[in-house]
């Protein structure tokens, strides 16, 4: 345990008691009711409430679906049709006075650039509710972390003041070469990073590093590997609870809500937060709910974003969810899959979607051989594999069959050499992309 650690964990308490203890009462309430389970009438009255309130106070709501009874009477939102009618749903009381509201900002790596207004409540409870994935995972208040992306001045890159203050560390992504790993991996030791937030990317570039140079970590004072974004290869995970000793923790969620689900205790499946989140599970191809167990879009309601309603928000990730009631009556709800955004999963020749895991695993099993790859599907049955690698060295059609495998005997794979694979600006480096027009359409 740190000196900076327990200075700012015994400041938070402090400034938060004064103030009535808010904080830690509702970070403790969300701890509870993602391992406890919510009620069905919680459930009820809190979907029930933020649908009245849109068509109270949100003109867009209060205009088109003022007679709405029930959750599907209401529009499937995107980024696009947020974008579109921003002005509209922003609500009446915060007219004028978007400046005092809080941003919450998607880069647009892999679809429309967005940001969600939010007022002082909505914050809080995103920052608790972070707090609250991570405690529920060993995490102390006040520990060192490095948080792995792309920093960018005046977008998403902290202040010093803010910084210091969350004792968060920026850790810049945008090369992960061997020398920028050598310089990272040094820094975690010199700086005594005690956790690491990172993209799965960036988890899996670390582990293959130590791995492969057989870096000495045994000063390092991490003690939590918390991963979100893309899925997770199993392959890293492993690594992860190999070379530290520890299992890493996998989460989904995005910058728009906050975290939705977290892994516990090891579970293979997501725990969803049911606290803050209503979930629905859409068609691939049509806003009917999909079949218990079947593959759909991930739809969210935000109980509680009361500046710019975000009711129906089909997040562009696709997943299958479950609701299990436990004998005491309450409701889990659970994610057995993330399969990640449509833009990033590909269809084998037959039709059937495939996990991103697929693609980073193959990748793994090319470490040494192949820097870096993805696959992107052009049409139903046409692939391009782009690589980054010695084109003297690779054996092409040894790669190429190591897709063919997962892609199908009729895959036609063209093969693209490049140099470079650029880390995304969200600090996602994609291993595939879909681009079929009859599967994004």
């Amino acid at each position: 345990m740190q000196a900076g650690e327990v200075l700012r964990r015994v400041a938070f308490n402090a400034l938060d008691t004064i103030q009535g203890g808010r904080l830690k009462k509702l970070k403790e309430a969300n701890k509870r009711e993602i391992v406890n389970g919510i009620t069905p009438e919680y459930r009820e009255r809190r979907l029930q409430a933020i649908m009245d309130f849109a068509k109270e106070h949100s003109a867009f709501y209060r205009e088109g679906y003022a007679q709405a009874g029930s959750l599907k009477e209401f529009p499937v939102m995107t980024k696009a049709s947020y974008n579109e009618n921003r002005e509209r749903i922003l609500t009446d009381a915060w007219k004028g006075k978007e400046d005092q509201l809080h941003r919450l900002s998607t880069s647009g790596s892999t679809g429309t650039p967005f940001t969600v207004l939010c007022d002082g409540d909505k914050m809080n409870r995103v920052n608790m509710n972070f707090m609250s994935v991570m405690e529920l995972n060993g995490f102390r208040l006040g520990m060192k972390r490095a948080e792995f992306r792309v920093w960018i001045k005046g977008k998403n890159a902290l202040s010093p003041f803010r910084s210091f203050k969350n004792n968060l560390m920026m850790y810049d992504i945008s090369n992960m070469g061997d020398e920028a790993l050598a310089n990272i991996c040094d820094r975690i030791r010199r700086e005594r990073i005690q956790v690491l937030v990172c993209y799965s990317s960036a988890v899996t570039a670390i582990t293959s590093y130590i791995r492969k140079t057989g870096y000495d970590i045994s000063k390092w004072a991490v003690e939590m590997v918390f991963t979100m974004g893309e899925a997770l290869p199993q392959e890293t995970y492993d690594a992860v609870k190999e070379i530290f000793g520890f299992a890493p923790v996998r989460s989904y969620g995005n910058n728009e809500n906050g975290f939705i689900a977290i892994q516990l205790n090891e579970e293979e499946r997501y725990t969803v937060d049911l606290f803050n989140f209503y979930i629905e599970i859409l068609k691939m191809d049509s806003d009917e709910p999909a079949q218990p167990g079947e593959l759909g879009r991930i739809v969210v309601t935000d109980y509680y974003n009361r500046a710019f309603p975000m009711i129906r928000y089909d997040t562009g990730d696709t997943g299958k969810f479950e609701i299990v009631e436990d004998h005491a009556g309450r409701l889990h709800g659970y994610f057995t899959e993330i399969y990640g955004r449509r833009g990033s999963m590909l269809y084998n020749c037959k039709g059937e979607p495939l996990s991103i895991h697929v693609f980073m695993n193959v990748l793994l099993n090319l470490e040494g051989i192949v820097h870096q790859a993805k696959c992107i599907q052009w049409e139903k049955k046409r692939y391009e594999l782009l690589l980054n690698a010695d084109r003297d060295k690779v054996n092409e059609e040894e790669v190429v069959a190591s897709y063919r495998r997962y892609l199908g005997e009729e895959a036609t794979i063209d093969v693209t050499y490049v140099d470079e694979i650029p880390v995304q600006a969200s600090g996602k480096r994609m291993v595939c992309e879909n681009r079929c027009p009859d599967y994004l359409s």
